[in-house]
């Protein structure tokens, strides 16, 4: 027998990573020493600022990939977990300086991968941010055919006096909230329930309001807030910010709030979007259940001081940004208070 024969084919393997060779280099900087295929990624350390801190992060993109399986498209998957990897490191100040990538699954079938990987390449070409290394395993048994997990990992960096940490949040601060591209990488299951088998609708299905088929909206990338946001944390403008994942409002707000404040958001400040409402509406959801499994339309909160809110949302908004004041802070315990 040979390892072939066992449904690992390291001809498969070879091939693929030839495939997306060029897709990773095309992320490299001036910081990554070595070339593709190392054991290990290097990246240059030196003078990353004057007090540098390193803030790493990792995640999945969760049964969304379930809809990738369905329709045989791949990249935006890619795009969907190095987003919100940034996302994730954003919140506490960093930007992206390296990212690897994990990609398991049962066999290994033509373009898939390379699909994945060139989701991977544009997302972290737009972030600034270098694909350094990652892992692809073939574990026949593991996982039904045509099927993957894929998860990622990424390091950034923050000048230590622009570490956000929640400790800047003080009551009067406005909360202003930055529109998502929909339901970015949370709630899927619930999605996929409510639409597939209790509505019976399918990809290509049509819904008022969407700009598009049911496919189009469920598989829109999870939007990076970084080039919006990094000018403002660098000029110390923001007090905080809540990257708006599963759990919602009340799940995500409170690791950010100092212990004597409280969250006030008034929900009658934005238009739900329609994907959002169809979702309560056929799947005969309460609100509560809602705000507390998606963003609901809204993909970060920005913590800001009252007196320079309205000049901070025009620049957001001059930065291609949807922008909403959606709420203050007030003295409290840590609690969220959702009005409306």
């Amino acid at each position: 027998m040979n390892y072939a024969e066992a449904g690992v084919s390291l001809d498969r393997s070879d091939k693929v990573k030839n495939n997306i060779a060029a897709a990773v280099k095309s992320t490299f900087g001036p910081r990554v020493l070595g070339g593709f295929g190392s054991f290990g990624g290097c990246f240059d350390g030196r003078n990353l600022g004057i007090d540098p801190v390193l803030v790493s992060s990792c995640d999945g993109v969760g049964t969304k990939l379930k809809l990738a399986f369905q329709s045989d498209i791949h990249d935006t998957v890619g795009q969907d977990i190095v987003n919100h990897c940034v996302d994730d490191i954003l919140v506490q100040g960093a930007k992206p300086l390296f990212f690897l990538d994990y990609i398991a699954t049962g066999r290994l079938q033509d373009g898939v991968v390379e699909g994945i990987v060139d989701g991977l390449a544009k997302a972290c070409r737009e972030n600034g941010c270098s694909l350094v290394g990652g892992e692809t395993a073939e574990m026949p048994g593991m996982y039904p055919d045509g099927e993957y997990d894929l998860a990622g990992f990424i390091v950034g960096v923050v000048e230590r006096e622009n570490l956000l940490d929640g400790s800047r949040i003080r009551p009067g601060d406005t909360i202003l909230a930055l529109s998502s591209a929909g339901l970015h990488t949370n709630g899927y299951s619930l999605a996929r329930k409510v639409f597939f088998d209790k509505a019976g609708l399918d990809l290509e299905s049509r819904l008022d309001g969407l700009n598009g088929t049911l496919r189009e909206a469920l598989m829109a990338p999870h939007r990076s807030y970084l080039n919006s946001l990094l000018p403002l944390i660098e000029e110390k403008a923001v007090h905080g910010l809540v990257h708006l994942t599963g759990g919602g409002f009340q799940g995500n707000i409170p690791r950010v709030l100092p212990e004597d404040c409280d969250a006030v958001i008034d929900r009658d400040t934005w238009e739900v979007p329609a994907l959002f409402r169809h979702i309560q509406e056929i799947g005969q959801i309460d609100r509560s259940e809602m705000d507390r499994t998606f963003n609901m339309g809204i993909g970060m909160l920005v913590f800001v001081p009252s007196e320079r809110a309205e000049e901070l949302a025009r620049r957001l908004a001059d930065a291609g940004e949807t922008v909403h004041t959606v709420g203050r802070v007030e003295a409290g315990s840590r609690s969220v208070k959702l009005l409306g």
